[in-house]
């Protein structure tokens, strides 16, 4: 009797391909680590790669698969690395385990993050392009200097918060100064590592996948497409943009509190969260094509690690690096190579029963 062929939808092998190079990745670097042969360099980039291609990938929903140009990206990321790296501190010395106190600061940087994604993304429906690109620029830059600003303690009395001077805070002989103006945080806890970076960016991928590939998403994609045919057949065009910012400024907050837990000081600088730092991840998305959550996560972490591994060559560095974003534009944006990248598909990667022995599976 035979058997029914087993089919898969181009999705499902597009997702599959995608995990499995998640995988390889994982595996790979383990491999590398266990072996010894990585360089003290190189293991100071692990987090950062998972670290930016976690914001890569969230940014993608915004630009890719909604459609709008968002360039406030790295403030998201502030608010989530402060929230983070705040309640860490504050619970230091706590009773409990330590990687309990990391999830909830995990879960606070990306719940906080995200309902500044909410918050911004309520004023700024009905903008587009340009308009658009510009505000959540200036977001990103109030919420850097607003940082830079605050100063706020704790007591027996409870907390305190000042916007001028520490001074001001009137703070108890047995109180303590937790986020010190542009001095930032100190003393936050070293949780992250390669495993913890690596977990969140799978989790962000499958959820970005998922939603995608949803009823949500396919909505989402509609109104990219053409917003005027979208409202017209009864897509509530509000209610999707909150759903996408928000989700996108969670994933961001994550990844700041990531990366603030893999630094013993925290500064609102515009190296780490300026315009600087959105453009940087804006890069990513576009290299990687616009759209594709795969090429998100791998732009982020090629181009991440590419200048280190150019350091070598010297006063070169830059140069060379400048030229492989160049070529690696015009090959994204070529359609022999699109069109070739799309017949590599998962039946010609497994070979399988029925092609063996040319009979069903």
């Amino acid at each position: 009797m035979a058997k029914k062929s087993i089919k898969l939808s181009s999705t499902s092998k597009n997702n599959i391909v995608t995990y499995a190079i998640l995988a390889a990745i994982f595996i790979f670097v383990e491999v590398w680590t266990a072996t010894g042969n990585i360089s003290s360099l190189f293991k100071g980039l692990l987090v950062p790669l998972c670290t930016y291609a976690i914001l890569a990938v969230s940014l993608n929903l915004v630009v890719g698969i909604l459609g709008d140009l968002s360039l406030g990206h790295a403030g998201f990321m502030c608010v989530g690395a402060y929230t983070g790296a705040f309640f860490s501190v504050l619970f230091k010395n706590s009773e409990g385990p330590e990687w309990l106190r990391f999830v909830i600061a995990l879960l606070l940087g990306g719940i906080v993050a995200g309902i500044f994604g909410l918050l911004i993304a309520i004023p700024v429906l009905r903008l587009k392009g340009d308009y658009l690109a510009i505000v959540t620029l200036a977001f990103g830059e109030i919420i850097k200097n607003i940082v830079n600003l605050l100063y706020v303690g704790v007591d027996s009395k409870g907390l305190h918060i000042s916007l001028t001077n520490s001074a001001n805070l009137n703070l108890e002989p047995d109180g303590r100064m937790i986020i010190k103006g542009a001095l930032g945080i100190t003393g936050t806890p070293n949780d992250s590592n390669f495993v913890v970076g690596f977990i969140l960016l799978v989790i962000t991928v499958i959820v970005s996948l998922n939603l995608i590939n949803s009823r949500t998403g396919r909505a989402v994609m509609s109104i990219r497409d053409n917003r005027i045919a979208a409202q017209s057949i009864g897509i509530n065009i509000a209610k999707y943009k909150l759903i996408i910012f928000t989700i996108s400024a969670f994933f961001a907050g994550i990844a700041g509190v990531l990366y603030a837990h893999n630094i013993n000081s925290l500064t609102a600088t515009t190296k780490n969260f300026g315009y600087n730092m959105s453009i940087m991840i804006l890069v990513f998305v576009v290299l990687g094509g616009i759209g594709s959550t795969r090429g998100s996560f791998i732009a982020a972490m090629i181009l991440t690690a590419l200048p280190e591994m150019l350091r070598s060559v010297g006063d070169y560095r830059m140069l060379i690096y400048a030229l492989l974003l160049i070529i690696m534009m015009i090959a994204n944006n070529n359609e022999k190579i699109r069109s070739f990248e799309k017949r590599i598909s998962l039946k010609k990667l497994i070979k399988t029963k029925k092609e063996n022995r040319g009979g069903n599976v």
